[in-house]
């Protein structure tokens, strides 16, 4: 299901960083030390804005990144 705050979710498992892009800014961040089954959650998640603001934002250390495409 498509949702209105979360545009794109990457995970790489061997550094267990979660790479997510916001719909409102478009802008990434990379969220370290993801458990793979809290990413696996996230994007089964039918509200993919309400997981993240429970479960993901403020535990976890994260920084803003420039993705090229």
């Amino acid at each position: 299901m498509p949702s209105t705050a979360i545009q794109r979710i990457d995970y790489d498992p061997a550094t267990r960083e979660m790479y997510v892009t916001f719909v409102p800014t478009g802008k990434t961040y990379v969220y370290f030390g993801v458990p793979e089954d809290v990413h696996h959650a996230f994007r089964a998640a039918s509200s993919r804005g309400q997981y993240f603001n429970f479960y993901i934002r403020d535990r976890y250390v994260y920084r803003e990144i420039a993705l090229i495409y």
